[in-house]
């Protein structure tokens, strides 16, 4: 009596884990890199607190550089920074760029980022959250997409940074080519 009731417990466990296992296969999505559910460039633009550009500043930052190194290790940078359609820094903001980044290496400058892009418009409204390492001295440098609010509930994807421009410490414009892998 014991065997029968052993067998059924058994097929039982097995029969769940099938339906499992094809119950997942039947929810999980193909990801094509390149077919994102949404994508749209955006432009970055960042102006360091220099202790006379009050008005202006979008950035401060909020610890000063190590001095190991010459590359501004150990410094962080808090920022507040529009986000506009075109690279013109003036053109009407469509999104705002808010967290840090910190200088992470003593021997070349490279950042770690860690932003929310905040919608309020007509078009979109919502967050996405933004952040990964920012190879400066690379051409493009792609960051995670982790997460979103509102329109972009859920979503992950990559950000791709392009340096535009930089003048110094006292201005910089990255071209930021967003593609969404999950939308919901």
């Amino acid at each position: 009596m014991a065997s029968i009731v052993n067998k059924h417990y058994v097929f039982f466990f097995f029969s769940l884990l099938i339906l499992h296992t094809f119950s997942t296969n039947v929810h999980s999505k193909t990801l094509d890199k390149n077919k994102p559910c949404k994508r749209f460039v955006l432009y970055y633009h960042d102006i360091l607190f220099n202790g006379t550009n009050t008005a202006n500043a979008t950035s401060a930052a909020a610890t000063n550089s190590t001095n190991l190194g010459n590359f501004n290790f150990g410094k962080i940078v808090v920022f507040d920074d529009p986000m506009t359609k075109d690279d013109h820094l003036l053109s009407p903001p469509v999104a705002r760029a808010q967290g840090f980044y910190f200088y992470d290496m003593k021997d070349e400058f490279n950042a770690w980022f860690s932003y929310t892009l905040i919608f309020n418009s007509t078009e979109h409204k919502g967050t996405i959250n933004i952040m990964g390492a920012d190879m400066i001295a690379e051409e493009t440098r792609d960051l995670s997409v982790v997460g979103g609010t509102g329109d972009f509930f859920m979503t992950r994807g990559i950000a791709t940074f392009r340096g535009e421009t930089i003048q110094g410490f006292s201005y910089f414009r990255l071209r930021m080519d967003i593609k969404l892998y999950e939308c919901y």
